[in-house]
């Protein structure tokens, strides 16, 4: 039986790294599985944030890719300010840290990239893949963002070819991802995402979320929106390929940690423990994998902790999966306000592959909580939070001394990528 079409947009594929590339990475994987072909389209000449080659193993086999140019004025950013760099990865400034060269750069970003610096691929895209889709008889397309651009491409398909299915995926919220509110919009430019933003929730076919919160908020909206959360790919958390255990008590965190999501009150718990317990303070080990800011790496460096702290920098994803599993406590970070409590950050799900307990920051009643309850994976804290923080390190660090810190994993097939691909499938028909 011959397969069907689905052209997939989106700006983030290998060799970029990060997060943000593997949802359609890994859907494409495994959409052949289930009488799918993916083809995907992409810039040629992308400016990623962070590159992982070991990433291209999981490229299908020939899978058709569909490339055009693409014009991003990041170029002209950086020689404004270097730390523009940020922008690339959502990140910036916050508070006392911002310069007045990152404050005119967040206003030039927000109110003249609207939605973002990628919109200038939009008109280009439409043109093309107008002609492309009918050309090749593919009749469902997926665009994922961010950045939200790729949304307003399949927003310009659908208006020109009004039988088209069209899945937009939200991979983050739009207008309430916490970062938003400190893009110092102007009432007319707030007014343009907004418009824009509702104008693909009542056009898509089907608006995908990755969190529980951010499917009910979107279908609030008007969106015709259901959630299939990330996941974990059973060959990227193989165990047998672990390295030697630490010999330290070991907290890690893996990925981009921005000054948005910093636990400062974990930092001082730790600071606290180092102090007062000299059997951790012997043993302690706080890991870093990933991007740190530089701010926050400088902070920490400023306290007792300086001694404790071990920072491996980006790591290809096979490296860091080995470094979850070689650790013994793995720390998640959320944005602190309400509105973030649907944003479910996708390295909890190769967390609980990995079987490690999970120490958890962010607002209260978070989608991320409810997984951790249902798994029992580990506990969930507001950024409010220190000594029950302490207590919580702690009595993890006593088991770990006496041999019985153990794996969990329960309840954790449901997150496999060949099952929400088959989720997807079924969404598809």
């Amino acid at each position: 039986m011959e397969q069907k079409k689905i052209l997939i947009i989106t700006y983030y594929w290998p060799p970029a790294g990060g997060p943000g590339v593997q949802r359609w990475l890994k859907f494409a994987k495994y959409l052949p599985d289930f009488g799918w072909k993916p083809v995907i389209y992409t810039p040629e000449n992308p400016s990623y944030p962070l590159l992982d080659e070991t990433l291209m193993k999981d490229v299908p086999e020939n899978i058709e890719m569909v490339r055009t140019r693409i014009w991003e004025p990041y170029q002209l950013a950086e020689k404004l300010n270097k730390s523009n760099k940020k922008f690339k990865a959502g990140q910036f400034d916050v508070g006392k840290n911002q310069s007045w060269k990152s404050k005119l750069s967040i206003w030039v970003r927000g109110n003249f990239f609207i939605p973002d610096a990628r919109v200038f691929w939009v008109k280009p895209s439409i043109k093309f893949l107008e002609k492309y889709l009918k050309e090749n008889k593919i009749d469902t397309i997926v665009t994922s963002g961010p950045p939200h651009s790729l949304h307003l491409i399949g927003l310009g398909l659908k208006n020109k070819i009004p039988d088209l299915k069209w899945i937009a995926d939200f991979r983050d919220p739009w207008t309430e991802i916490s970062y938003y509110k400190h893009l110092k919009l102007t009432k007319s430019s707030d007014k343009k995402h907004r418009q824009l933003e509702s104008a693909v929730f009542k056009n898509a076919d089907i608006t995908l979320a990755t969190s529980y919160t951010d499917a009910e908020n979107f279908r609030k909206a008007g969106a015709n929106a259901v959630c299939i959360t990330n996941g974990f790919d059973e060959s990227d958390s193989d165990k047998s390929v672990q390295g030697q255990m630490d010999q330290a008590f070991t907290l890690s965190y893996i990925g981009v940690l921005e000054q948005l999501r910093n636990p400062e009150n974990l930092w001082k718990a730790l600071d606290e423990l180092v102090k007062e317990n000299a059997e951790f303070a012997t043993d302690f080990k706080l890991k870093f994998v990933g991007r740190i800011d530089d701010k926050i790496l400088q902070s920490i460096e400023n306290s007792s902790l300086k001694n404790h702290i071990l920072n491996l920098g980006y790591l290809a994803h096979g490296k860091a999966v080995e470094e979850m599993q070689n650790s013994d406590l793995l720390l998640i970070t959320n944005f602190p306000n309400e509105s973030s409590k649907g944003i479910i950050p996708g390295k909890i799900f190769e967390y609980l592959a990995s079987g490690k307990q999970i120490l958890s920051f962010g607002p209260d009643k978070a989608d991320v909580a409810k997984i951790l309850n249902e798994t029992q994976a580990g506990k969930h804290f507001s950024y409010q939070d220190t000594e029950t923080v302490k207590k919580f390190i702690l009595e993890k660090f006593i088991l770990w001394k006496n041999g019985n810190l153990l794996e969990n994993t329960q309840h954790i097939e449901q997150f496999s990528r060949k099952n929400l691909t088959r989720q997807l499938t079924e969404i598809l028909k």
